[in-house]
């Protein structure tokens, strides 16, 4: 009767030492104090949590909103992009974007739809018409026009929607010296070149600053130092995306405003997941945003980001335990809200979705890739998962496998924190680790 006893308390504490393990950490840590923190830690199935520490409260997520937009494209495309639409009408053909990033994207695999374009001996025309979005999202910060991570949404990227200003090895006459001859070289170039004449020699500039409503790009003496590069959002109008595919495509491309209410045929850009990969890995916000336009095209409705959340959580995320409060693709917008044991039954459903070993291959791993590279340092990855931070808030939800060989999906979540970020990330470090170590 004893050896019973004891055999039915080792199972019933194995069962709850995930649990005990999650409340005796958070309880002791002395940096996660003063703040809000919420884990929610499950099985790859079933809905009940293991262990749960006010998995039920709303956080903002950060970046941690691109796993909803990577469920959002898995349930809405195929193994490729659909790249363009387009009309054979007469003599002229009528393009019109899906919302696809990959055109002329400085970091994505070259897209089909160039040589679409370039091959086409009619008159091209563009029409925006399906396009119902603002350049920014809600929440999203204004004076954050001209740093990298929060490029413009439009129909049809071109070149990522941004100019890379490269620091050369050797000094070059840049495009603005080439203009105004006499001057200095400058030691930077800009790609496209189509924005070399848009410089603005500004001893007043750190590094370049774009003025917030046009495209004049204003440079110190130095620009971008030796081996560097900056990424500068453009201002995206539907003149300006004309204008580039013109210069690139060498022909003209004019501007037309129409409906299209027939259906189009489609061409398809790149494979789905290198835009996944991409968008995983350094946290591209740009890509997250075009992700749910593509959605929207996907389904038939216009390009517009509320009009895709909501057709995604009615049709694909309306079981939740709670309902999401999603307002972009990226994770940038200060209204999202989202509870821990939400986000784990999101990613139990990415799981069924995706297999393992593909899945692994596109969220950053631990200690050798994307966000991750510096952080869980193993011989063997055992951290897969999504990080997610601005001021005062760092989130990290995916999955981790234990030494023991289970596979747990999790989230841990931690909002309104004054201490440096770095001192939080280590905190979770160390107590996923130890779940890694002792399960």
């Amino acid at each position: 009767m004893r050896t019973l006893i004891f055999f039915v308390s080792v199972i019933m504490l194995s069962g709850c030492s995930v649990s005990h393990y999650l409340k005796r950490e958070l309880k002791n840590s002395t940096v996660l104090g003063q703040q809000h923190s919420g884990v929610s830690i499950q099985n790859l199935s079933g809905k009940k949590e293991l262990a749960a520490y006010q998995s039920d409260k709303y956080y903002n997520p950060a970046s941690n909103t691109k796993l909803f937009s990577y469920y959002a494209g898995l349930c809405a495309l195929g193994d490729s992009i659909p790249g363009l639409e387009y009309l054979e009408w007469g003599e002229l053909l009528i393009i019109r974007g899906t919302g696809d990033p990959s055109l002329l994207h400085p970091d994505l695999p070259d897209s089909k739809v160039f040589e679409f374009l370039k091959n086409r001996k009619e008159p091209i025309f563009f029409t925006p018409h399906n396009f119902e979005n603002k350049r920014f999202g809600p929440g999203w910060a204004w004076d954050d026009y001209n740093d990298y991570y929060q490029t413009e949404v439009s129909p049809l990227p071109v070149y990522g929607n941004i100019a890379r200003f490269s620091g050369n090895e050797s000094p070059v006459e840049s495009a603005a010296e080439e203009a105004s001859p006499g001057k200095a070289a400058q030691p930077f170039q800009v790609s496209p070149a189509f924005w070399s004449k848009a410089m603005v020699l500004d001893t007043t500039a750190s590094g370049i600053e774009r003025e917030e409503s046009q495209n004049l790009f204003h440079h110190s003496k130095l620009g971008v130092p030796q081996g560097l590069m900056q990424d500068v959002p453009v201002h995206m109008t539907n003149a300006v995306t004309i204008q580039l595919l013109s210069d690139t495509l060498k022909k003209e491309i004019k501007l037309i405003n129409i409906p299209l209410e027939i259906e189009l045929r489609k061409v398809n850009s790149i494979p789905s997941d290198s835009l996944y990969k991409r968008m995983m890995q350094v946290s591209d916000n740009m890509l997250a945003e075009q992700l749910m336009l593509l959605y929207a095209s996907a389904n038939g409705l216009p390009l517009n980001t509320e009009k895709a959340i909501a057709h995604a959580i009615e049709h694909h995320m309306s079981d939740f335990p709670d309902k999401p409060i999603w307002k972009d693709g990226s994770g940038l917008s200060r209204y999202n809200l989202f509870t821990p044991r939400t986000i784990t039954a999101l990613l139990q459903k990415i799981y069924q979705k995706v297999p393992q070993e593909k899945l692994f291959q596109i969220l950053p791993a631990g200690g050798k890739t994307g966000t991750l590279s510096n952080q869980f340092k193993a011989e063997s990855p055992f951290v897969f998962a999504k990080t997610g931070s601005f001021s005062n808030n760092y989130c990290l939800s995916g999955y981790i496998i234990t030494k023991k060989g289970k596979t747990f999906v999790f989230s841990f979540m931690n909002n309104n924190f004054i201490r440096p970020s770095g001192e939080i990330r280590k905190e979770v470090e160390r107590i996923l680790t130890g779940l890694h170590q002792k399960f």
